[in-house]
């Protein structure tokens, strides 16, 4: 609810990020291969969108590392970056990301986005942290490998040509860079992004004024951005919807991470499906009024958090605060160094490696840390797109391999549950046998329990008892099967009996009439039920 204290916080808030936004977004924009502006354009548009549609109460959308280099691979398959049609064509990409992102959310499939596994965004992100690297080092050593290198081929360019380096250029990006480390050290909360550029700014100003291999941003227009559709051509929607695609699922991720994460500090009721409409208005909108594709910030949304935002209208306050600034402030950008720009990028790439968090994927499962590193590898080898499909193809294929052979566990029936006396036990122990299913009995797990219960056969047991509380899943091949399996034994003179199935199981093979074929006397509601009927049966 608005009223006088959430506004002040609000407006405190939203004028704190416009501060920090301001060199992120020149940032940004520069990784996306676009001017300047258009970052900035970004950083005061999408916001303000996001959070009208949105659910978010402090989320705080704008331009992100993962999304601009994304952004940048993708269009400069079809234009060189910084031109109009480069510039075109991102717009494009943006509206299309932002209609399938709308889409999504009107369709209420929220429940997408949870196949991409947090192991998959972190080597994503971990792969696009060495790629922006990667861009900005010819900005930092002066060394210019030629257009359209490869990853592989760029970092061969420098090795062989690493004599060439100029230092001048290298020294402002590093005054920047080290200046910028230092300021947030000292001073947690200062805008060291913002700070580090002045100081690389003063340095190259003193110590390499008008040496022509220090080239300059330049001018920045000191003017909002204006109403300019897309040109939404059948060809270039064409050469963009899968890149769309891939923009608007990691758009998604990082929005409902950064929304979730902060809605368990605040105990907000976060609505998943209205934030993806949020993100996909911010987006069409957005590329209607120069902005590229964006999504939530890590940075802006925790600031906002931090600096006590309340409401939306934080977000709000920041976009019209960041379009005050610039009007002020785009004229200082003809003294700002592009090398001092690399170092600053080059310090946003350094922060996007979770290191703790792989260490703890390398420690807990190897399984997370291959999707992890196929992921990385592929971000770095591949286009960025498929990067993302391949780490979500493999974490699937490792789920249904781990799906498709639940845990099946032997009960003992040596001691007597809840003092029931069994007297099966005086009898041969090949007699009876109990097993407990943990896991879903689907088609791809039939193949993995059939086998076990051939084994649990072959080894001479007539009667085998399945506990399927652990069933939290069943379809018609794993009805088939039990009715196959209880058929077989009957046929030997022994049973397959069934105990513990929750509700859903229960009522799924009670409605296809599979608990009529497999003989509903030979089905109980719990384990001890099931030993008394069974020892009455095997007695007589």
């Amino acid at each position: 609810m608005v009223n006088k204290t959430t506004l002040k916080f609000d407006l405190s808030a939203g004028l704190t990020n416009a501060v920090v936004v301001l060199p992120q977004g020149v940032a940004f924009a520069m990784i996306a291969g676009l001017p300047p502006i258009y970052g900035l354009y970004t950083a005061m548009i999408v916001p303000i969108v996001a959070a009208l549609f949105g659910s978010s109460w402090q989320l705080i959308s704008g331009p992100t590392t993962a999304i601009s280099i994304v952004v940048f691979s993708e269009v400069s398959q079809f234009a060189s970056p910084g031109t109009e049609s480069f510039i075109a064509l991102a717009f494009v990409l943006t509206f299309i990301a932002g209609v399938i992102q709308l889409l999504i959310g009107i369709a209420r499939l929220g429940t997408l986005v949870n196949f991409v596994s947090n192991s998959v965004v972190i080597g994503f992100t971990a792969g696009a942290a060495f790629l922006i690297a990667t861009s900005q080092f010819k900005h930092i050593l002066g060394i210019f490998p030629p257009v359209g290198s490869s990853f592989f081929e760029t970092w061969r360019y420098f090795a062989l040509h690493i004599n060439e380096t100029n230092y001048y250029v290298l020294s402002i990006a590093m005054v920047t860079l080290l200046s910028a480390i230092v300021i947030k050290r000292i001073f947690p909360k200062s805008p060291h992004l913002l700070i580090g550029m002045i100081v690389g700014s003063l340095f190259a100003y003193l110590f390499a004024n008008g040496v022509d291999s220090v080239v300059l941003v330049g001018k920045l227009p000191s003017k909002l951005p204006s109403f300019q559709f897309p040109q939404l051509t059948g060809k270039n929607v064409t050469m963009l919807l899968s890149s769309g695609f891939a923009v608007a699922m990691l758009g998604l991720i990082e929005a409902v991470a950064i929304a979730r994460s902060i809605a368990t500090k605040t105990k907000q009721n976060l609505d998943g499906n209205q934030e993806f409409i949020g993100q996909g208005m911010s987006n069409i909108i957005g590329s209607m009024f120069m902005s590229y594709a964006g999504s939530g910030s890590f940075t802006r949304s925790g600031i906002n958090y931090q600096s006590g935002a309340k409401t939306p209208l934080s977000a709000i306050f920041a976009g019209i605060s960041l379009g005050l600034i610039l009007l002020i402030v785009a004229p200082l950008t003809a003294y700002l160094p592009i090398a001092a720009m690399g170092g600053i990028i080059l310090l946003v790439a350094i922060k996007l490696v979770d290191v703790k968090y792989i260490f703890k994927v390398n420690k807990s499962s190897k399984r997370e840390l291959i999707v992890l590193f196929v992921t990385f590898l592929s971000t770095l080898f591949l286009h960025l797109e498929f990067a993302i499909y391949i780490g979500v193809i493999l974490s699937l294929v490792f789920y249904l391999q781990q799906s498709s052979k639940p845990s099946i566990v032997s009960l003992s029936l040596e001691t007597p549950l809840n003092s029931i006396n069994i007297e099966i036990l005086a009898k041969d122990e090949k007699l009876i046998k109990a097993i407990r299913i943990n896991g879903p009995l689907f088609f791809g797990a039939t193949d993995h329990v059939r086998k076990t219960l051939d084994k649990i056969k072959d080894e001479g047991v007539k009667n085998i008892l399945i506990v399927g509380n652990g069933i939290n899943f069943i379809d018609i091949s794993g009805a088939e099967l039990l009715i196959n399996q209880a058929d077989k034994l009957r046929l030997s003179g022994g049973r397959i009996y069934l105990c513990g199935l929750n509700d859903n199981v229960r009522k799924y093979l009670a409605k296809g009439g599979h608990l009529e074929k497999f003989g509903n006397e030979n089905v109980f509601s719990n384990m001890d039920t099931a030993i008394l009927e069974i020892n009455k049966h095997l007695l007589d």
